[in-house]
């Protein structure tokens, strides 16, 4: 799986979502940059994430994946 399909395929599921995605293979680490998802909870953030991923973690095209959440506001400080 390459990085830009992961984030394509992210991108068009949480709408005003703007993913970040480093990683190869079947290892990655997803920035998501959203003022809706940064006001969930930690739990259901999370869980709408992986319920978008859950096919390709059980097929095996993810292993393992680390996510970090944004505001648009704190994402815009880092840069």
């Amino acid at each position: 799986m390459q990085p830009t399909e992961l984030k394509s395929f992210l991108e068009s599921r949480l709408a005003g979502t703007q993913v970040e995605v480093q990683g190869q293979g079947c290892d990655f680490q997803l920035n998501l940059i959203s003022d809706e998802l940064a006001g969930m909870s930690p739990v259901k953030r999370q869980q709408l994430v992986y319920a978008q991923l859950n096919d390709w973690i059980v097929d095996g095209r993810i292993h393992a994946i680390t996510m970090k959440f944004f505001s648009r506001a704190a994402w815009a400080e880092r840069s």
